[in-house]
């Protein structure tokens, strides 16, 4: 079935829509529509993407997350959220500290700071680099832990939208603590390198989101924001370069959320 409409939107119905283009370059971004914001970008670790460059050098690196952050800024509204998950810091290559200084790049752009929650995410047995072993000389200390930063844009109380949550007083008790524990997901099941569990753009929907707002994933990926967007009653837009990753997400869309294709084409 040929799903795409022309050379960049590769699928779209009533709530849901997906570009295959560059998060960077796009033109079909547009100013001020979109509610929150949950990604979690390409961590530069070396990761087998089918069509990024996952192993640029640090600098290179902070002047990409400044060009994509830039152009999210410019798509949220002024009482917009930014949920971004990346990681504490990085090992390979040479230590960094990502989590701050991609945290200090966003507050460069505009955003204004909120929180950030700590994802225990409980992947410790996955190290294969202890330094020196059982000696002082230069050991690695690293948390098994990603982060989840959330950003505004102007103001934090949110007053567009429907006004309408859908959040239990028990999500709410749980997740409004700083501290997230579940599990990661597996990239043999979902057939993408580098995926996160719906659990994570779950909480973020129902706990910074109204219902029917629109949710924005810049890095798309195996599609799981705009899954659980869809599951919990929003709607959603999702950029990925690569057509694979599309095509995917479509897949996903349709086993995983059930989505209908009856107004196949109508427009988010």
């Amino acid at each position: 079935m040929k799903l795409t409409l022309d050379d960049k939107v590769f699928f779209k119905n009533d709530k849901l829509k997906i570009i295959n283009d560059d998060v960077i370059t796009t033109t079909y971004g547009k100013d001020k529509a979109i509610d929150l914001i949950v990604t979690s970008p390409p961590y530069n670790v070396d990761i087998k993407y089918n069509s990024s460059d996952d192993k640029l050098s640090y600098e290179k690196y902070l002047e990409f997350s400044e060009k994509w952050m830039t152009r999210c800024f410019e798509w949220l509204k002024d009482d917009g959220r930014f949920c971004l998950n990346i990681p504490l810091d990085k090992n390979k290559g040479g230590q960094q500290s990502v989590g701050a200084d991609l945290t200090t790049i966003a507050k460069k752009i505009g955003f204004k700071y909120h929180s950030t929650i700590i994802w225990n995410e409980g992947n410790i047995s996955r190290r294969t680099a202890w330094g020196s072993w059982m000696q002082a000389s230069a050991p690695y200390v690293i948390a098994p832990v990603e982060l989840i930063v959330i950003l505004y844009k102007k103001k934090w109380k949110k007053t567009s939208g429907s006004k309408q949550s859908d959040i239990t007083k028990e999500e709410f008790m749980e997740w409004t603590s700083g501290l997230w524990t579940f599990q990661g997901e597996s990239k043999k099941r979902v057939g993408h390198p580098a995926p996160f569990p719906i659990e994570l753009p779950k909480r973020c929907i129902k706990l910074f989101s109204f219902v029917g707002d629109i949710i924005l994933d810049p890095f798309m990926g195996s599609g799981t924001t705009l899954i659980a967007a869809y599951l919990y009653n929003r709607k959603a837009v999702g950029f990925d370069v690569d057509k694979a990753y599309c095509e995917l997400a479509y897949k996903r869309l349709l086993e995983e959320a059930k989505i209908n294709q009856a107004n196949l084409f109508e427009t988010v």
